[in-house]
């Protein structure tokens, strides 16, 4: 699978998922990733490291 990230991108599906599995609270989380907190928030409640798709779903 071939991942293409934003030029401006923070985070990595490497990153999210230690966000995710991280036991530290999201303030601390968004200062060490340098995230706001609504960011790291999303990725710490999320089931899953990789990012939703931005493109529209035509059946």
């Amino acid at each position: 699978m071939e991942l293409r990230l934003h030029k401006n991108a923070r985070t990595t599906p490497a990153v999210r998922a230690e966000i995710a599995a991280s036991a530290e609270g999201v303030s601390a989380l968004a200062r060490r990733y340098g995230l706001g907190r609504c960011a790291a928030r999303k990725w710490k409640q999320r089931e899953h490291a990789m990012d939703c798709s931005h493109t529209a779903r035509h059946p």
